[in-house]
């Protein structure tokens, strides 16, 4: 019976009469080979069915050919479904730069820290990195210091620390949901957020606050409740609190689809109407909020997209083809059915047809390098 052989190296220069040096680098990456010519290696390598021999690789350059990512598991809880979808596409970018995607599980009983110290010191990954970034946060801290390749798919609030990240404007999709309930009669709004000090947090209720005081209207109210993120029944228990009310909001921003999704959960309970009775807008634009009845309102971050370009920055960072980099992009609004005129409001406007009435002149993606 015939056995498959894997190519060599040597194959592929003999193939492009090239060095075997320069099919190396260019497989690699480097800048120092012409793109044009890292196109034929990439072509060639792929026709002769090329893998590289990740044992011989770590031997020659001493790096391990693997990043990790740190998965927290929470006692009787799914995978979080945002978490689900950024893993997903920071593999695939790996993928691209013939990276392989590590997972280090932080099983109950033991800290991130002790797992990510681990990580770090054994050697088990070229790159590392960190998703839902505290305001204080001593991953951070610990990364930078050692000078450890790493990006943040967030932003801790001090700028002590020099590091690359990647972030969603939160703020503004907070302050431009608020502008587009107001227009439509809103002055009853409710905040349903989490417990824990996440940036995405602070930024997201910051953006709330800033933008009621912008309008200036003293018949607008706010109730806010904080909740557990993992605490399925904490949640719903806050949710009902609000709901609940003479006074009940009319309109709930949620800090995550997570969140938003029970909000529709117990209005139904309650024997409110979505969005006749009241409105709820999102975060995130998870698959299961289009699935929604009715359609979940939301902010899409273009998660798997943003890991995907997240995974390329930290392969050029671990490779030290690119300076620091820092990136804000900015969340699209995705308008589906939970959202519409207040209940006391002439029925004028749509929560298709609704005029966005707040936009930003800032371009969509900011980008920021610093050496």
């Amino acid at each position: 019976m015939a056995t498959s052989r894997k190519s060599t190296l040597r194959e592929i220069a003999a193939d492009l009469n090239l060095s075997v040096t320069t099919v190396s680098r260019a497989l690699g990456g480097h800048s120092d080979v012409a793109e044009s010519t890292r196109e034929r290696v990439r072509h060639t390598a792929d026709r002769l069915a090329y893998v590289p021999n990740n044992a011989g690789k770590a031997l020659q350059t001493g790096r391990s050919g693997f990043v990790s990512l740190l998965l927290p598991l929470h006692d009787d809880q799914p995978l979080d479904p945002f978490l689900g979808e950024f893993i997903g596409g920071l593999g695939e970018g790996l993928v691209e730069k013939a990276q392989d995607l590590f997972l280090a599980t932080v099983p109950r009983g033991r800290t991130e820290m002790e797992v990510l110290r681990h990580v770090v010191e054994s050697g088990r990954a070229d790159g590392l990195v960190l998703t839902r970034v505290a305001e204080d946060d001593e991953r951070v801290r610990f990364l930078a210091e050692r000078r450890f390749p790493f990006i943040a798919h967030g932003r801790v609030l001090n700028g002590e620390q020099r590091y690359s990240w990647v972030d969603t404007d939160g703020g503004a999709a907070f302050a431009e949901a608020f502008a587009l309930l107001h227009e439509l009669g809103h002055r009853r709004f409710g905040l349903i957020s989490i417990d824990e000090p996440m940036t995405f947090r602070l930024t997201r209720e910051i953006g709330l606050e800033e933008a009621i005081a912008t309008h200036a209207d003293p018949s607008v109210t706010l109730a806010s409740r904080r909740t557990a993120r993992f605490d399925s029944a904490a949640r719903h228990e806050a949710i009902a609190a609000l709901l609940d009310r003479p006074d009940r909001p009319t309109a709930i921003l949620a800090l995550t689809d997570e969140i938003a999704l029970d909000v529709l959960d117990v209005a139904a309970a309650l024997g409110l109407g979505v969005p006749t009775d009241l409105s709820v807008i999102g975060f995130d634009d998870l698959p299961a909020a289009a699935r929604a009845r009715p359609g979940l309102t939301t902010f899409d971050q273009r998660t798997r997209e943003t890991a995907i370009q997240l995974a390329h920055t930290l392969v050029e960072l671990i490779d030290e083809r690119t300076a620091e980099q820092h990136r804000l992009l900015r969340p699209h609004l995705i308008a589906r059915g939970s959202h519409g005129p207040a209940p006391d409001a002439p029925r004028t406007a749509s929560p298709s047809t609704a005029r966005r009435p707040w936009t930003r002149t800032a371009p969509r993606t900011t980008t920021e390098r610093r050496r």
